[in-house]
């Protein structure tokens, strides 16, 4: 049910745009809005992952620099069944971790220090296996590809008043053009957010399945709410389009809502406490450190920060 709904969302905004390109142009102007829409989803196919990655400046962790963490992401990952995913860490003190990729062989996790420093091994692991869970369920691409598609159609309709003509038999129309440019950026902003509702809560029970604890990762949610809450995330501040991809929202709200990017964080938690009864739940076996003691040089805060990585809980 959950891959028919989001089969038909997607539909549903491929045809929002196809017929933003019709209202400006015609015929000819909805196969151009569809080859676009196309070319840009095979932009972002290919090259994504590193785009987010930048805009979050993560560095990249191994064995060798982060032993613990990667070593964690790795139990995770064979667990969940999936390759190795790429492991980085994003120096900023707002809690959050995000999966990107655009399948599980090319697959990333990221994870700011301000998560690190806040929860213990076990809720680290369950924020690792909701974001692993992302990666199973190929929500990544779902969600790169709709907030393209959102993106589309939030510039089309901007430059469509400038732009938009209809052909010699067919003029523009002033009203219709005037009401695709308020509407249809609206709609595909509904359209991009209930897509990730329902991601949300199906990675939030392959999350609890990986690590075979729904009470760590319950527990990780309400922290990083609280944390996000407090210290909102410079990047999605400055790019909400972005806020989807994290594991609770990075900015103030997040009620289930028209306009909430997720679910509300209560209602999961909820969600998760009742799994914790389920037969068939394997905790993953404990960790011998903490996997934030290794964050490597290069995405430590100063040292004295109370956001070091180094100093928390025994």
């Amino acid at each position: 049910m959950n891959g028919f709904r989001t089969t038909m969302l997607l539909a549903a905004m491929t045809a929002l745009f196809m017929g933003l390109g019709y209202t400006f142009g015609g015929g000819g102007g909805a196969l151009l809005a569809l080859l676009f829409a196309v070319g840009m989803n095979l932009f972002t196919f290919w090259n994504a992952d590193r785009i987010v990655l930048r805009m979050h400046n993560a560095h990249e962790v191994d064995v060798r620099s982060a032993p613990e963490l990667v070593g964690l992401v790795h139990q995770l990952a064979a667990r969940a069944g999936l390759p190795a995913p790429r492991t980085y860490v994003i120096h900023s003190p707002s809690p959050n971790a995000f999966a990107t990729g655009r399948d599980p062989h090319h697959a990333s996790v990221a994870v700011t220090t301000g998560l690190l420093a806040m929860l213990d091994r076990d809720e680290i692991a369950g924020v690792m296996a909701h974001e692993l869970g992302h990666v199973r369920n190929h929500d990544t691409l779902i969600m790169t590809m709709t907030a393209t598609i959102a993106g589309a159609i939030a510039m089309l309709a901007n430059f469509g008043m400038v732009f938009g003509h209809g052909d010699r038999d067919r003029p523009a129309n002033l009203v219709a053009s005037i009401a695709a440019m308020l509407i249809a950026p609206f709609a595909a902003m509904i359209v991009q957010m209930a897509i990730s509702r329902t991601r949300e809560y199906g990675a939030d029970r392959a999350g609890a399945q990986i690590c075979g604890n729904p009470r760590a990762l319950a527990s990780a949610l309400a922290k990083i709410a609280r944390g996000a809450a407090q210290t909102p995330d410079p990047v999605i501040g400055g790019n909400p389009a972005a806020a989807h991809l994290y594991t609770v929202p990075a900015l103030r709200g997040g009620r289930d809502g028209l306009f909430s990017t997720h679910p509300d964080t209560a209602n999961r938690i909820a969600a998760l406490e009742a799994m914790a009864g389920e037969p068939g739940l394997i905790p993953l076996a404990a960790v011998a450190a903490r996997p934030h003691a290794s964050v490597p040089r290069t995405a430590r805060p100063h040292r004295g920060s109370a956001l070091d990585p180094l100093r928390h809980r025994s």
